[in-house]
């Protein structure tokens, strides 16, 4: 299997986001998409010639979730984004959000709050695919704090380079514009 990095370009001319933050963010999604394709071709040959016992195989199989999650969680992040950040409250999602936070402004709270924590990662709305229940969650690096069993519905990447071009250090300012546009209906679609 190889992976083609997706074309988020319809996305250039976004507000809150310059042209140059964008295109920057996606030669880097593309270098996770090139990384994802290179250890998948360099797992296989390691393994075909019987070499899957030693150490290059071992950290090249602990790469491998960063480089595919690194591709991964930027194509759900550019997908949940281009909208224009309002969410119809009685839709599947706002309903949804009501009922675990007890209403779209406490979730948005909790959701820019896990955002504006010290560190670098993403912030993910998942829903538990067993109880249905809705959970923000802090992710450190690609690969690591996943909720097991949860589906990501909204992503937003919280490193710098998803911002800092824009908005130096002010992360608040950021996250306002992400919230501006998002795009509800990509995340209804992960609701199905």
């Amino acid at each position: 299997m190889t992976y083609t990095a997706k074309d988020f370009s319809h996305l250039q001319g976004m507000p809150g986001f310059s042209q140059v933050l964008l295109s920057n963010h996606f030669t880097l999604y593309q270098g996770y998409v090139a990384g994802t394709n290179k250890l998948a071709e360099n797992i296989a040959a390691l393994s075909s010639a019987g070499g899957s016992g030693s150490p290059e195989y071992a950290e090249m199989k602990r790469r491998f979730g960063f480089e595919f999650n690194g591709m991964r969680l930027h194509e759900l992040y550019f997908t949940n984004l281009g909208g224009h950040g309002n969410l119809d409250t009685g839709s599947g999602a706002g309903r949804l959000l009501e009922q675990a936070f007890g209403s779209y402004e406490q979730w948005e709270s909790d959701f820019k709050a896990t955002g504006k924590m010290r560190g670098i990662g993403w912030v993910i709305l998942y829903r538990d695919s067993v109880s249905n229940w809705l959970f923000n969650q802090w992710i450190n690096e690609h690969e690591t704090g996943h909720l097991a069993g949860c589906e990501p519905l909204l992503v937003m990447d919280v490193f710098e380079h998803a911002y800092i071009t824009d908005y130096g250090l002010k992360r608040a300012d950021y996250i306002d514009a992400f919230f501006g546009c998002i795009d509800w209906a990509a995340v209804g679609k992960r609701l199905k």
